[in-house]
């Protein structure tokens, strides 16, 4: 087969008649292979978590919208936040961003496809039981699991069945999250096109590969912990019962160190997509790439040394407390660097603010803020006031609504032209930034005074000196979700019916890399043969 020469004079993907050998129906989505396909599902997929789980936020924020008990009882309040973790944390950020990875990895790195195609149908199709099991839990005896999304012992051996489904259900997530991670680095391994080196790799693809290795370490981890607690809630082991010999702090432990690398797993994909936005628009190269790529490395390093910064309040001794704590503070280093690179990237450069650009923006604006509430957190006898409090809460969402969230809309808006061939509606997509990120600010900045005034986590009442900021968040929370009914409706479902302006083959034009080589929409198959590659791996050599 032969190179098709499209429009622009750009190598592009190879001409079939029988339309890229595309299937139709039903038939071409279960039994997809196709990385482009596989891609798609997985955002679906992770979008229809995103407002599941968004809706139980709602209900909580409901409940918290003045003191009493409003709506729901305090033990449907506690499985609705336990569930609204699971679902954020599993069911949406993480399979959106494999999503993302299944669509960009192949397309960035000059591949057919990804390593194993039937390995990666089957990761898909794992996750869709598992969330059906996740969700049937509220239709269980005792209704679903009330343990906090960290699933803690003792309370997991009080729960009913429940527990048991959120068991399995994590299990089958896990599996569906190493297969992927396997195919991921095999085929970021062994399928770049030649002359595309490691130091040559888009840092969207270096982000990816480095934390497919930390999935592939770690989701073990929390597979034994779960395992544990579902032997000794019915095969009469006592690994977290003190009546036994067992230690429940133990599995705190056993958690947190899968639970921080599982942090950075959530994020370091969002730098790598911040990492192709921003030099795109500032129509410059990416400042320091080498030290992007071993500031990621470092972080996914010493993610394994900070777990117990979450427990400084268990009981341990101060000289543990304190290894955690300059830990943490260590790991801050590296993230500080990728945030000075990137304004270092945007330091004169011809800047244009298009929606990828706004979200990419926001993105490090509020990024850098979880960050600094992280670092203050990190201060053992600052924590012990404020563990299990609201400021928390406030410092995760930041991180991971701001971090994560921000840097797959900032991702979608960047390639959607090239997924669908149509580009959005610029004013439209503003719009949603904007509308985005003041309810953001507006819900979770008043977290911060709830925490210091005291207010726990995981309640589902409080004392009246704390209702304005409750009501306040309350208010900006149903704002945040309107906003993402509003992208669905008015970016996301005219994008694929095809609908608006078409998009040009680099609608972007300071954009880099290989996806931009091919045409809009990029076709069913792409790079049959390895493209030839210029001395920077960005462009293909024609002839």
């Amino acid at each position: 087969m032969s190179a098709v020469i499209d429009n622009g004079g750009h190598v592009g993907a190879h001409d079939h008649d029988d339309h890229h050998h595309a299937p139709t129906g039903w038939r071409r989505w279960v039994f997809a292979t196709n990385h482009k396909d596989i891609g798609t599902l997985y955002l679906i997929f992770a979008f229809t978590n995103l407002l599941v789980g968004g809706v139980l936020a709602l209900l909580i924020r409901a409940e918290l919208f003045q003191p009493g008990l409003q709506i729901v009882n305090p033990e449907l309040f506690n499985q609705f936040t336990t569930m609204h973790g699971l679902i954020m944390v599993f069911g949406a950020i993480m399979p959106a961003f494999v999503g993302f990875a299944n669509w960009m990895v192949p397309l960035q790195i000059g591949a057919a496809d990804m390593a194993f195609a039937r390995m990666n149908n089957f990761s898909f199709w794992l996750t869709i039981p598992a969330a059906a099991l996740l969700l049937m839990s509220f239709f269980m005896p005792g209704g679903a699991p009330a343990t906090g999304w960290t699933i803690y012992a003792p309370l997991t051996m009080q729960m009913g069945p429940s527990m048991d489904a959120a068991i399995f259900a994590l299990h089958l997530l896990g599996a569906s999250s190493i297969m992927g991670s396997i195919n991921i680095v095999v085929t970021i391994l062994n399928m770049r096109a030649p002359g595309m080196t490691l130091m040559k790799m888009p840092m969207f693809v270096w982000t990816w590969l480095i934390t497919a290795y930390l999935l592939i370490a770690v989701m073990p981890v929390l597979a034994g912990a779960i395992t544990m607690t579902l032997t000794d809630r019915h095969f009469g082991t006592t690994f977290f019962n003190p009546a036994g010999g067992g230690d429940p702090v133990m599995f705190q432990h056993i958690f947190w160190f899968f639970g921080h690398p599982e942090v950075y797993i959530m994020i370091l994909p969002a730098f790598g997509i911040i990492s192709q936005v921003v030099p795109a628009f500032s129509r410059k190269k990416l400042f320091g790439y080498a030290s992007m790529v071993y500031a990621t490395s470092s972080i996914a390093i010493l993610s394994f040394i900070v777990w117990a910064h979450h427990m400084y309040t268990t009981g341990m001794p101060v000289t543990g407390q304190l290894f955690f704590m300059y830990a943490t503070m260590l790991i801050s280093v590296p993230t500080g660097v990728k945030v000075f690179n990137w304004l270092a990237t945007m330091w004169k450069g011809a800047m244009t603010f298009e929606t990828p650009m706004l979200f990419a923006v926001g993105f490090i604006f509020v990024f850098t803020m979880g960050g600094f509430t992280g670092l203050i957190l990190s201060v053992a006898p600052i924590d012990i006031q404020l563990q299990d409090g609201y400021y928390v809460v406030a410092h995760f969402h930041y991180v991971l609504v701001a971090g994560s969230l921000f840097a797959m809309f900032s991702g979608f808006y960047y390639w959607a032209p090239k997924w669908t061939g149509v580009m959005y509606n610029e004013a439209r997509g503003r719009l949603h930034f904007w509308w985005t990120i003041i309810s953001f600010n507006v819900t979770f900045f008043p977290m911060h005074f709830l925490g210091l005034a005291g207010m726990p986590r995981r309640y589902a009442d409080y004392p009246m000196q704390l209702a304005d900021f409750n009501a306040l968040a309350s208010v900006g929370a149903f704002a945040f979700g309107l906003a993402q009914v509003y992208f669905l409706v008015a970016i996301v479902i005219p994008g694929m019916r095809g609908q608006g302006e078409k998009a040009p083959q680099r609608p972007w034009e300071g954009a880099e890399g290989l996806e931009w080589e091919v045409p809009s929409p990029a076709p069913f198959h792409t790079y049959e043969t390895p493209p030839k590659l210029n001395a920077d791996a960005t462009r293909v050599v024609h002839g």
